[in-house]
């Protein structure tokens, strides 16, 4: 009986310190890394949603331009806030590694679809119903997208695309057909198996203006690991000294989980020689 008296006064003091010690909340409020936006679509006829990173100094500085950075897959449950974080560690005054940008992720709404050329192999097809409709997702970045960032945004002429994936399979498309849309290229373990990997194929349309492409996969099994390298070689040989092109194979890495690293090592190889 005496032990019991004893252990449940020793737990009211300590209930009782406790108390004393948790501090009092004075306030609260949401925490916010960016803006998500709503457009209308007119080319592909539905509503988009995009999400917007601003750095700290845009509100501060009312002359100054920024580059933007296009993300694939950019939806707030996707990609877009860890590498908005990444894209803000990188432009700390005392990293230096990019300069301080803007992160546009777009969300998705089909990504098969948007993401996906028309294929002639059957399976592309049975898998993936809704496929084949890249052509006008890249119409959709090009003549409504950007004009609109450019328009709402202090925007200066650097513009940078991330595509992990079909994303990157895409991102690849857009590179071979229309390389003006972007400047730098991050393709991450994209999905070239796609139509039979005809798009390795491809002729490549020549570059007007500089390119810096990176490419990275992890470790995803044979296809995966060759048609990366393959791509890798197809635009080192067709460089022709008017682009910079980096590959990196990720080991320690899978496909989930190498596009954070390899945004990284991207930033680092592409942007932080020209910040010195």
């Amino acid at each position: 009986m005496k032990y019991k008296i004893l252990t449940l006064t020793l737990l009211l003091i300590a209930n009782c310190l406790f108390g004393q010690l948790t501090p009092k909340k004075i306030k609260e409020v949401d925490f916010s890394i960016g803006k998500s936006v709503e457009i209308e679509s007119q080319l592909l006829k539905e509503s988009r949603a995009i999400n917007v990173y601003l750095p700290s100094s845009y509100s501060q500085d009312k002359l100054k331009s920024y580059p933007v950075i296009y993300l694939l897959d950019g939806s707030k449950d996707e990609d877009f806030i860890h590498i908005a974080g990444i894209v803000q560690f990188g432009s700390f005054s005392w990293i230096k590694m990019l300069p301080e940008s803007i992160v546009v992720g777009i969300g998705n709404v089909d990504r098969k679809r948007d993401f996906t050329y028309p294929s002639q192999n059957k399976l592309d097809q049975k898998e993936f119903p809704t496929s084949g409709k890249s052509g006008d997702f890249i119409n959709f970045i090009e003549k409504e997208l950007q004009p609109f960032i450019n328009t709402n945004y202090r925007t200066s002429q650097e513009r940078t695309i991330i595509g992990q994936s079909l994303g990157g399979l895409l991102a690849t498309e857009i590179l071979f057909k229309k390389p003006e849309l972007f400047d730098n290229y991050i393709i991450v373990s994209p999905s070239l198996w796609w139509d039979d990997e005809k798009l390795l194929d491809f002729e490549q349309k020549r570059y007007d203006s500089r390119k810096s492409i990176y490419i990275a996969g992890g470790k995803e099994g044979e296809v995966m690991e060759r048609i990366a390298k393959e791509l890798y070689k197809k635009l080192k040989e067709n460089e022709k000294g008017n682009a910079e092109v980096f590959y990196e194979f990720l080991e320690d890495k899978t496909h989930g989980d190498a596009l954070h690293v390899a945004v990284y090592n991207a930033f680092d190889k592409m942007f932080k020689l020209k910040l010195q």
